[in-house]
């Protein structure tokens, strides 16, 4: 059965800064060229905008009819035109995007873009961030909001906010990733030449995007090629020829490019994995092992212990809710 689209609708908005729109609405363009089911639709109450940088922007539709699978973007808008609210943010906005949250849109503010939640009274209660120079502006004004410092963005049910500028591709790959996998974002991630970033409140970095931030082409079809055959029983040889190198040239790539054999990148993949399906209280941890490629239960268990410094039933009993 053929997958559902995906509706990604941006609204733009008066003095909208270029790099809030323009970030992370590429990351999902990239995302479609890679068979993501995406639609970018640019939105708003105006038929023209004109952008913080100058530009004249043309929007495609005004506020679209809701739909509960459809992800909305407000990108963020030059910040003092937030500061005094000289021009109020129109009800129909507002109410949209109220009715957007109770219908179970996915809602991702970037940078100031969390003001317009705010008026929304999407914020209540709610943990959220802006541009660090808006943060103690975002308390003010919206004081039942939960502002965070020192976070690239934050998830709350199904309302996002980022730090801003950069930090809105960020939050868009995280997106992405939440809607397909890890692998995707990395092909995007390298597609764009990125270094990629996680969220602030994460303790560690996903092994699928950490290693990317190379050069090397070999080394890069071996880890798509690990990615997409993660529970299989694959010989170094194996992994030689589709990097078109020798074994020890294989070797002597990958050490110099991420500072670890292929062998110990495929287990970390294989951990990684494994510590999502933590989250299916149904699956034993020998099921779990078996899925990503463990033939031997106690060797997965020694090797979780050796990165995570504890084991997979201790784990599973302490994982965090599932954060962006």
């Amino acid at each position: 059965m053929q997958e559902s689209i995906r509706p990604i609708y941006v609204l733009l908005l008066p003095h909208v800064q270029l790099l809030d729109c323009a970030g992370p609405s590429q990351v999902f363009f990239e995302a479609m060229l890679q068979g993501a089911n995406y639609q970018l639709i640019f939105c708003g109450i105006d038929s023209v905008v004109t952008s913080a940088q100058g530009l004249v922007l043309q929007t495609q539709s005004g506020l679209p009819e809701i739909q509960p699978e459809a992800t909305i973007l407000i990108p963020g808008v030059q910040l003092d035109y937030y500061a005094d609210l000289s021009t109020p943010i129109d009800p129909k906005i507002t109410h949209w995007l109220q009715a957007s949250a109770a219908a179970g849109c996915r809602i991702a503010a970037i940078c100031s873009g969390a003001f317009v939640l705010g008026e929304a009274g999407l914020l209540d209660n709610r943990p959220c961030t802006t541009h660090w120079s808006a943060l103690e502006l975002l308390q003010q004004r919206y004081p039942k909001a939960q502002v965070r410092q020192n976070v690239l963005y934050i998830q709350a049910d199904r309302i996002i906010t980022s730090a801003g500028i950069s930090t809105g591709i960020d939050l868009a790959l995280a997106l992405v990733e939440q809607d397909y996998d890890a692998l995707l974002v990395a092909k995007i991630a390298r597609q764009l030449v990125l270094y990629l970033r996680r969220s602030g409140q994460q303790t560690q970095h996903s092994v699928y995007l950490q290693y990317r931030n190379h050069l090397h082409i070999g080394v890069h079809r071996v880890q798509d090629y690990l990615a997409e055959h993660l529970a299989e029983t694959i010989s170094l040889e194996q992994l030689a020829a589709i990097a078109k190198l020798s074994v020890r040239s294989l070797n002597r790539a990958f050490r110099t490019t991420l500072g670890l054999t292929p062998i110990s990148y495929q287990q970390q993949l294989r951990l990684e994995l494994a510590a999502n399906l933590l989250h299916n209280p149904a699956w034993s941890i020998e099921h779990i092992a078996q899925q990503v490629g463990f033939s031997d239960t106690r060797h997965f268990r020694r090797l979780w212990q050796r990165y995570f410094g504890t084991n997979p039933t201790q784990s599973r009993h302490t994982q965090e809710p599932n954060q962006c």
